[in-house]
C-alpha cells in the first residue's frame, strides 16, 4: 500500500474527533461524551465542570416523571383552611411555596406562598386559604426536563404540579429539583441532614431512590439483606454488582427487584428507579 494513504482502520485521534465534532457531523450523546471525558483527562476540563455538563447532557434526556415528588409526599393546604390554622404546619415544613387542594391531593386548584402567607395572615387571620392563593402552573409528566426549565424562566413559576394522563395531580416538581441534575443538590437553611428522604414511591411497586441512600435503609425498608462490607450505599451495591461505573439507562436485576439508572455522570450515580417485579 501507497505511504500515501494511511490505512482505513486507523484509530481516531481526539483531534480526529473534536474536528469532527466543529464541523457539525452528525454525533449521538454518547460520542460526545466521550470526547468530553477524553478532555477531562488532557485536562482540557475539570471534573466539576465535566460533572454539570454531563448533566445539562442528561436534563434534555430526563422527563418531569423522573424526578417529581410523588402525591403521597406532597405538603399541601386545604382551600378552605384559615391563615391562621395553617401556620404551624407552614413554619415546621419551612418551604416557600404550598400546593392548595380541594378535597384531597389529586385536585390542587391553586399554590400558596409563604411571602403572601406572612403579609395577609397580619391583616386578618381569619381570611381563609382559597381568598390568598394564586393560579398553579400545571405541567404533563412527560415533559422533558429541559422544556421545563425554559419555560420557568420565561414565566417565572419555580414550582409546577405534574398531572397523570387523566388530568390528576400524580406529584409536583421545582426548578430547584431541575438544576439539582445539573450542579448537584443544593442545601438550603431548611434542609435537614438527618431528616433526608432518600425514597419516593411512584406506584405500588416503583419507586425512585437516591443513590446515597445507606443500604442498612435499603433493607429496612424493602425487606432485603443485601448489605456487606463492600459498599455502604445503593449506588455503590450497583456499582458492584456491574464492577465499572454505569451509564444512564443501564439496569441491573437482583432477586424480585429491577434498579435502572436514572441519572448519572463520570463520578457516580445519582437517581435510581426501583421495580418490584412480581
Amino acid at each position: 500500500m501507497s505511504d500515501d494513504y494511511p490505512p482505513a482502520t486507523s484509530p481516531k485521534t481526539w483531534f480526529d474527533k473534536l474536528t469532527q465534532l466543529l464541523t457539525g457531523e452528525p454525533q449521538d450523546v454518547d460520542d460526545l461524551l466521550e470526547l468530553l471525558r477524553e478532555a477531562k483527562s488532557r485536562s482540557l476540563l475539570d471534573t466539576d465542570a465535566l460533572s454539570m455538563i454531563e448533566g445539562v447532557l442528561q436534563v434534555s434526556q430526563m422527563r418531569v416523571r423522573d424526578i417529581m415528588i410523588p402525591r403521597i409526599q406532597m405538603i399541601v393546604l386545604p382551600k378552605d383552611a384559615t391563615l391562621e390554622s395553617i401556620l404551624p404546619l407552614v413554619i415546621e415544613s419551612g418551604h416557600s411555596r404550598y400546593p392548595v387542594i380541594d378535597g384531597d391531593k389529586s385536585k390542587v386548584i391553586g399554590v400558596l406562598l409563604t411571602k403572601d402567607l406572612l403579609v395577609r395572615v397580619f391583616e386578618n387571620k381569619n381570611l381563609k386559604v382559597q381568598e390568598i392563593m394564586r393560579s398553579v402552573s400545571i405541567v404533563p409528566e412527560s415533559k422533558r426536563l429541559n422544556v421545563l426549565l425554559k419555560e420557568s424562566r420565561t414565566n417565572g413559576n419555580h414550582m409546577a404540579v405534574v398531572v397523570d394522563e387523566y388530568g390528576q395531580a400524580a406529584g409536583l416538581v421545582t426548578i430547584e429539583d431541575v438544576l439539582e441534575q445539573i450542579v448537584g443538590d443544593i442545601e438550603d437553611e431548611h434542609d435537614d441532614p438527618d431528616d433526608e428522604n432518600y425514597v419516593f414511591q411512584r406506584s405500588e411497586n416503583e419507586y425512585m431512590l437516591k443513590a446515597l441512600m445507606p443500604m442498612d435503609e435499603f433493607d429496612e425498608c424493602f425487606g432485603t439483606k443485601l448489605e456487606t462490607d463492600e459498599y455502604d450505599t445503593i449506588g455503590g451495591f450497583i456499582v458492584s454488582q456491574l464492577e465499572r461505573m454505569p451509564h444512564k439507562g443501564e439496569s441491573l436485576t437482583v432477586d424480585n427487584f429491577k434498579f435502572e439508572v436514572i441519572k448519572a455522570d463520570s463520578r457516580r450515580i445519582h437517581l435510581i428507579k426501583l421495580k418490584r417485579i412480581n
